[in-house]
C-alpha cells in the first residue's frame, strides 16, 4: 500500500483524514496519523482497516524521521513555525511535502534542494492562503488568455458564524485560532495599492478604515485591509495592475466596535501585566482608564472612548461582561492580548451544537477591447457541525486532493510552490465543486477602486 503520513491532527485534518480514507480503497492507501494526543488521532481515524494512528512528537527527531522515511509523501498539519523540521527531513529521505501553510523564508530557502532532487513541496494550499490563490489564478488566467488586461483585484476572506448560529451582537465567534483573531493587524502597516498610488494604513486606524460587501443570500459584510497586498503583485503576475487589495471579512458594526480595544491598548501583546491571575475583569479594564475618585470604570470608558449609552457598541462590550468585579482573569503574568482573549472566549466560543461558515469575495476588473469590465465572485461554505467545520472543509479538502493529485503523478513540477498554476489549481477547483466549495460570478459595471469608507 502506498503510505501518507499526516503530522498534526487539529481542528483542520477531520475532512482531510474522511476525504484520503474514502479514497484508501480504490487508491490503494495507507493512512498514517501521527499526532502528539495518540488518543485524538486515534478517535479521528475510526478504527478504519486503511488507517494507522501513531504517537509523534514532531521535537523526537528518531521518531519524526522514522515515521517519515517509512512513507511515500508528507502532509504537515503542524503549527506552521514546526513545518521546516519536517521539510529538511523530506529532502533527506526524498519524499513530497505538503502543508497549508505560508511559505516561510526558510522553507524558500528549500527550493534548490528540493528542485535538484526532483521533490515537490507545494505550500499555501488551505483556504486563505489556498483556496483565495487558486480562484485568483482560474479568473485572471482566463481574462488574460482571452486577450483582457488586469487593471484591478480585490480579495476578501473571512471565517465566521453561520448565520443560524449567530446570537450575538458582535455576530462573531471564534472559529479558528483566537489568538491571531486578538493580534489581527499588528506589527506594521497595511500595504495596498489605490488607483495607482502606494496606500499605507497604520494599526492605530485599521479597523476604522473599512469597504462594504454585500454576498447574495448572506447579506452584507465588512472588509478591513490585511497586512501586506503588495506581496502577490508578482505572485499573480499583476505588475501593471492599478489596484491591488487584500482583507479579512467581518460583519458590518465589528470593526468599529473592535477599535474601541485597539484605542484602549488592549489588544497589546508586548509586555505583561503585574499580579494579572488575581485582577478581575474589570480592574484589568480600569487598568487602561484614567483615575478617578469618583466616577465608575463604565462611564471612565463611555468618556475616554465618547461612546453614548445608547450606542449599539455600548452595548455589544456590556455583552462580554467586560465590567464583571468577580471574573478573575487567572492568567500569571499575562499581556493584554492573552487578557483579552481569555474573556472574550467566555462569550465567542462555538457552542457544541454552533456552526462556522467560511465567506470569500475577489473582485477582477480588466480592460478587453478598449472597455473595462468586473467580474465579482463569492463563494460560501457552512460547516456540518463542530468536528467537520466549513474551516477545515475548505482547509482540509484541497490539501488531500493535492497529496492524491501528486502521489499520482498528476502534478510534476517540483521545488517550493503554491497553487499558481494550471495544472495545480485546474484539477483541484473542479474536484471542489463536487464537494459544495464552488464561486458564483457576477458581471457587473466598473466601478475602480469606490469603496463607502476607505
Amino acid at each position: 500500500m502506498r503510505k501518507i503520513l499526516l503530522i498534526g491532527a487539529g481542528k483542520s485534518a477531520s475532512y482531510l483524514i474522511k476525504y484520503l480514507l474514502e479514497k484508501s480503497d480504490e487508491e490503494n492507501l495507507l493512512i498514517i496519523v501521527g499526532d502528539v494526543n495518540f488518543a485524538h488521532a486515534k478517535k479521528l481515524i475510526n478504527d478504519h482497516e486503511n488507517a494507522q494512528a501513531i504517537m509523534l512528537d514532531v521535537f523526537d527527531k528518531q521518531s519524526r524521521q522514522n515515521a517519515i522515511q517509512n512513507c511515500d509523501i508528507v502532509i504537515s498539519m503542524l503549527p506552521a513555525r514546526y513545518h521546516i523540521e519536517v521539510a529538511h527531513d523530506c529532502i533527506t529521505f526524498n519524499k513530497n511535502m505538503v502543508t497549508a501553510s505560508y511559505i516561510s523564508d526558510e522553507m524558500h530557502k528549500l527550493d534548490k534542494a528540493a528542485h535538484d532532487k526532483g521533490l515537490i513541496f507545494m505550500n499555501e494550499i488551505g483556504v486563505d492562503p489556498g483556496i483565495d490563490h487558486m480562484s485568483a489564478m482560474h479568473v485572471i488566467d482566463r481574462i488574460r488568455d482571452a486577450g483582457g488586461k488586469m487593471i484591478l483585484f480585490e480579495s476578501f476572506t473571512g471565517g465566521l458564524v453561520a448565520p443560524e448560529s449567530d446570537n450575538n451582537l458582535w455576530n462573531y465567534k471564534f472559529t479558528w485560532n483566537p489568538r491571531n483573531v486578538v493580534v489581527a493587524g499588528q506589527g506594521g502597516a497595511a500595504k495596498f495599492l489605490q488607483e495607482g498610488t502606494y496606500k499605507y494604513i497604520p494599526y492605530n486606524r485599521l479597523f476604522r478604515r473599512t469597504e462594504f460587501l454585500d454576498v447574495d443570500g448572506f447579506g452584507r459584510f465588512e472588509g478591513y485591509a490585511n497586512r501586506d497586498s503588495l506581496k502577490y503583485q508578482s505572485v499573480y503576475g499583476l505588475n501593471d495592475v492599478k489596484t491591488l487589495y487584500r482583507g479579512t471579512m467581518r460583519r458590518v458594526g465589528f470593526s468599529r466596535a473592535w477599535n474601541m480595544f485597539v484605542q484602549l491598548g488592549m489588544t497589546d501583546d508586548s509586555y505583561t501585566i503585574d499580579d494579572s491571575e488575581n485582577m478581575s475583569y474589570r480592574d484589568f479594564v480600569n487598568a487602561f482608564l484614567p483615575y478617578s475618585p469618583t466616577d465608575s470604570v463604565e462611564l471612565k470608558f463611555r468618556h475616554a472612548l465618547k461612546i453614548d449609552q445608547d450606542d449599539i457598541v455600548w452595548d455589544k462590550l456590556l455583552e462580554l461582561d467586560l465590567f464583571n468585579s468577580t471574573k478573575l482573569v487567572g492568567l500569571k503574568k499575562a499581556t493584554p492580548a492573552e487578557i483579552l482573549q481569555k474573556i472574550l472566549m467566555d462569550s465567542w466560543t462555538l457552542a457544541e451544537d454552533d456552526k462556522d461558515m467560511i465567506v470569500m469575495y475577489h473582485k477582477f476588473g480588466y480592460e478587453l477591447n478598449g472597455e473595462k469590465h468586473q467580474i465579482d465572485s463569492t463563494m460560501v461554505t457552512i460547516g456540518e457541525d463542530q468536528t467537520y467545520t466549513a474551516m477545515a472543509k475548505t482547509v482540509g479538502l484541497p490539501v488531500a486532493i493535492a497529496t492524491l493529485a501528486i502521489l499520482n503523478g498528476k502534478i510534476t513540477t517540483p521545488g517550493v510552490q503554491m497553487p499558481i498554476n494550471k495544472e495545480v489549481y485546474g484539477p483541484i477547483l473542479k474536484e471542489l465543486e463536487t464537494y459544495g466549495i464552488a464561486f458564483k460570478e457576477t458581471e457587473v459595471p466598473y466601478l475602480g477602486y469606490n469603496p463607502l469608507n476607505l
